[in-house]
């Protein structure tokens, strides 16, 4: 076994890289507040985004995506909502809520891993 002498810049850029990471990671995960507070999908990944952007790239690239697919959600929802009038409505809701939180687990683990990831059917309102 190779032993190899770790010097304190590599180690700062790790803990650095590890921070970046886990701050990405929150921004998908802030969409799932949406469950508990009204919009809290959109709200907590905008704050956590404009908080952290101009520290982090990733955070910059992962809030980034990570708004424009829970505004896109948002909209899916209202439209669904309004299709429940027609009782198809209903179906799309739930299908709606599966799909969210499967794609806001795939991204979350994305950005752990430190890749970019990009949501389907989404649309891109911030660039």
């Amino acid at each position: 076994m190779l032993l190899r002498k770790i010097c304190k810049e590599e180690l700062i850029i790790v803990q650095g890289k590890n921070q970046e990471n886990t701050w990405a990671m929150f921004c998908h995960l802030g969409g799932l507040c949406g469950y508990f507070l009204p919009f809290g999908n959109v709200i907590v990944p905008l704050v956590l985004w404009l908080i952290k952007k101009d520290e982090y790239l990733s955070v910059n690239y992962h809030g980034r995506e990570a708004l424009n697919f829970n505004i896109s959600i948002t909209i899916y929802a209202l439209v669904s909502a309004l299709l429940c009038l027609i009782f198809i409505g209903v179906l799309f809701l739930i299908a709606l809520a599966v799909l969210q939180i499967v794609l806001i687990i795939i991204a979350t683990v994305e950005a752990s891993k430190g890749n970019q990831y990009r949501y389907p059917l989404t649309i891109r309102f911030i660039k």
